[in-house]
């Protein structure tokens, strides 16, 4: 009869096993025939029941129960030390009588295996205004234009189109709905910049959202005189990022990869107004239809109706 000695046991079948021997009494190697294992392995079950009853039946980590040669608490604090020293696991063994493999292990463990671990970034600090229209994000982003389908669809580097130039989508988007009014315009100067701040203020008023601030970067269009006159008429607080911290105004800058993924380059367009022509239906989507994981799987648009019910 062929005895499966390394195979696959249960905790509810090594209880039904040591019942067999303890309470039915039946030989140590008809249970071992019966069960599929080896007899060593009856007898490990029978003494692992003894010493610690039903819980020495289920698996144990294989790990050993004593290491005599690993390192004691102050090798690992003094590796520690010498690492916040900005030491490399080289030099860290040079000053100690130790095996640099054994220090990359210990570093690896303490979780100090790269320098960059030493002075790990700052937790991000999520927020969200409690009305619409608190805050709204704005921001530009350059598109290239499309001419004809070029070698980013055709795949042939031959179909190469050069001299199309540039059209930037402005992106103006509600901290507290989500909510987005984008357009896509010639160019990002302050006049240009202007207009559509107007036009997306305006918008979000017949959506029942009043601005009161609005968050952009420290481009050129937003610095203006124009820009900040135009704030200023309409009662709005124009605030801006600190310089090279584009996570401040993170919500702009998650909308605008969502539009290039899911817009901009979602479908292979064959000029620059059939993609624009494609913004409207796909902003829609966006503002009325799609789920929205920061809002609860909530649209933007339920979003502003559910706050404007508990306001009333």
């Amino acid at each position: 009869m062929n005895i499966h000695k390394n195979a696959r046991t249960t905790p509810r079948s090594r209880a039904m096993l040591v019942d067999r021997v303890l309470r039915e009494h039946w030989p140590v190697s008809a249970v071992a025939l019966a069960f599929g294992v080896s007899e060593r392995t009856v007898y490990k079950w029978l003494a692992r029941y003894r010493a610690e009853g039903a819980a020495g039946l289920h698996d144990r980590r294989s790990v050993a129960h004593r290491c005599p040669h690993a390192l004691g608490p102050a090798w690992l604090a003094l590796i520690r030390l010498l690492r916040q020293a900005r030491l490399v696991a080289a030099d860290i063994a040079t000053r100690l009588p130790l095996a640099r493999s054994t220090v990359s292990a210990v570093l690896n463990r303490l979780g100090l295996g790269r320098l960059r671990y030493l002075n790990p970034p700052p937790p991000v600090q999520r927020y969200q205004w409690g009305r619409p229209g608190e805050l709204v994000h704005m921001d530009t982003k350059k598109l290239g234009r499309i001419l004809r389908p070029s070698h980013r669809v055709t795949g042939d580097r031959r179909d190469r189109t050069r001299g199309g130039g540039w059209e930037y989508a402005h992106v103006a988007i509600d901290d507290c709905s989500r909510f987005t009014y984008v357009e896509i315009l010639p160019d990002e100067k302050r006049y240009t910049a202007t207009r559509f701040w107007l036009r997306a203020v305006r918008e979000f008023r017949r959506r029942g959202i009043r601005v009161e601030r609005v968050l952009t970067d420290n481009g050129s269009p937003y610095r203006s005189r124009t820009f900040r006159k135009a704030c200023r008429w309409l009662g709005i607080q124009a605030k801006r990022t600190r310089p090279y911290r584009p996570q401040t105004n993170g919500k702009a800058e998650r909308m605008i990869q969502t539009l290039l993924r899911k817009w901009a380059y979602a479908v292979p367009y064959a000029n620059s107004n059939q993609r624009r022509g494609a913004l409207a239906p796909w902003l829609r989507f966006y503002n009325e239809e799609r789920p929205h994981a920061s809002l609860n799987r909530q649209t933007p648009v339920s979003r502003l109706a559910q706050l404007a019910e508990q306001r009333s």
